[in-house]
């Protein structure tokens, strides 16, 4: 049977392996998914292969700058213990390392990308999950570019929980990295009110207007409070207007121009945000893990 490149995804999906062994791996078995499961489980691949069902909601963000480049990553793994090794963070490095100099599209690309030694970002993932016991995964990137004018702010928060990078205008350090301590602190989710979809201020106007404690009011009241209300919303997710987690009586904008910086775009990571994590027993797990 021919090997189709559907069929090397979905097996890579389910164990964690490099491209060029899971297409070995399935010649060898003729394009059975299952049997080349088996077949990389008796060439030593075992551990990888029996996490490709398990959740890494766990694990760290990174940021890493160099030059006119920067780059923010989070690498996931099943448990905080195993986030906080030295393999795992010699991981998260040399990732994010291979991440800011080739600038890859996406996850699937940057899997695919070079390192150390001559082995690919899945292989040095792979390599450490054997290590560690525990599903590894490369969740997310995102690359900046910046010229001569321009400066990064980079911050990593309670041991690399939550990172944030941002690119100004300007040339002040660090200020910029302020401003990035409190976009990590307080998660803004727009640089300015400007920024904010349409749809997502029709859908919160939605929502006051079928507030409770506005039944019965007539309806040029109603929309005066509303805008007051959405004026409010706006402010609470957009950066620029946010009080400044440093001086609470300064807004953020107000920092950044006397600081001599120009907001132009930014990014938040928090480990695991999103991600429905499984409930575990510790005991069994121990117990699963001593017999394996």
């Amino acid at each position: 049977m021919a090997v189709t490149a559907k069929m090397v995804k979905e097996l890579r999906d389910k164990t964690s392996v490099g491209m060029m062994d899971a297409k070995k791996a399935l010649v060898e078995a003729d394009g059975d998914i299952e049997k080349a499961i088996d077949l990389l489980r008796e060439k030593g691949m075992a551990k990888a292969a029996k996490k490709g069902d398990r959740v890494a909601a766990e694990g760290m963000t990174y940021v890493m700058q160099e030059g006119n480049n920067a780059a923010i990553i989070e690498l996931n793994s099943e448990t905080d213990f195993v986030a906080g090794n030295k393999e795992f963070n010699d991981l998260l490095a040399a990732v994010a390392k291979v991440i800011l100099q080739n600038q890859p599209a996406d996850v699937e690309a940057a899997l695919a990308l070079e390192g150390e030694e001559g082995r690919t970002v899945n292989d040095m993932i792979i390599n450490v999950s054997q290590i560690t016991g525990e599903k590894i995964t490369l969740r997310r990137f995102e690359t900046m570019t910046k010229s001569a004018d321009q400066v990064f702010g980079g911050y990593s928060h309670m041991g690399g929980s939550i990172s944030a990078l941002a690119l100004f205008d300007g040339s002040n350090e660090e200020a910029a990295r302020d401003i990035a301590m409190h976009i990590a602190a307080i998660a803004p989710q727009y640089v300015s009110d400007a920024d904010v979809p349409a749809e997502v201020v029709a859908k919160e106007k939605e929502v006051q207007l079928a507030s409770e404690d506005l039944n019965g009011k007539p309806d040029n009241i109603k929309e005066k409070m509303v805008e007051g209300r959405i004026k409010k919303f706006l402010a609470e997710i957009s950066l620029l207007d946010q009080p400044f987690v440093k001086n609470g009586d300064q807004k953020v904008a107000e920092f950044a121009k006397e600081s001599g910086l120009t907001v132009k775009s930014f990014v938040r990571y928090q480990v695991g945000e999103g991600i429905e994590k499984q409930q575990t027993n510790l005991a069994d797990e121990v117990a699963k893990q001593i017999g394996e």
